[in-house]
């Protein structure tokens, strides 16, 4: 018989193991890495209805997209323009970065997979008698590595053109110039940290599914198990 077990230790697993998933995986797809120094606007940018100039605007560069701000042809207003600089991995601006991106993609598909299974572990707990929860844990912490590891290669690659371009010729390796971190990269980093809670607490979520509660209840015939 197939037992849903439901407990507040396993749930807040689950719902932070999704977070943390999206989270990583929405920051990877940013463009709001860096944010470039700001560029003043021009004479095209002049506001029709103020006849005011408009305020400069900070382009940001990501691990291999960017937004910028266009210009149209016969309107005097920009707009911003989001979109990959690479078309392929090998255009990606540094070899930090291209590094960056495997070891960020390699942790964020394991998070994916763990979010996806955690959502099942309300109806299978254990394959092969291995706990899910175990597992699951062992799979964020190995995420967590390849997170870390991206995340110090990320800096590594402020020398290259492409960054130097947004941020002026004092950029060079781990040092910033004249821009700044973008939320994308914090989140990035807070949802490493997450990451690892995720994989400690997956321990607590195993304990909360297999307790004397939770055995007495199944005992008694019950199939669907609820306990706080």
């Amino acid at each position: 018989m197939c037992h849903v077990i439901v407990t507040c230790r396993s749930m807040l697993w689950t719902l932070l193991s999704i977070v943390v998933a999206f989270a990583e995986l929405i920051a990877f797809m940013s463009a709001d890495w860096l944010i470039g120094k700001a560029k003043p606007a021009s004479s095209e940018d002049v506001d029709n209805r103020t006849g005011g100039s408009q305020e400069p605007y900070h382009p940001t560069l990501g691990i291999y997209g960017r937004c910028t701000r266009i210009s149209h042809m016969q309107l005097s207003r920009r707009d911003t323009l989001c979109g990959p600089y690479a078309e392929n991995f090998n255009e990606i601006a540094s070899g930090f970065w291209q590094a960056t991106a495997i070891f960020l993609a390699m942790g964020i598909m394991i998070l994916c997979a763990v979010a996806f299974v955690s959502v099942f572990t309300m109806c299978v707990q254990s394959i092969m008698k291995k706990s899910i929860f175990n597992v699951c844990g062992l799979l964020q912490g190995i995420a967590g590595l390849f997170l870390i590891l991206g995340l110090i290669l990320y800096p590594a690659g402020w020398g290259c053109q492409k960054a130097i371009s947004y941020c002026g010729h004092y950029a060079s390796a781990y040092k910033l110039g004249d821009c700044s971190l973008g939320w994308a990269f914090y989140t990035a980093i807070g949802g490493t940290i997450l990451t690892f809670i995720c994989a400690v607490f997956s321990a607590q979520a195993e304990i909360a599914t297999s307790s004397d509660k939770v055995q007495e209840e199944i005992e008694e015939g019950k199939s669907l198990i609820c306990l706080l």
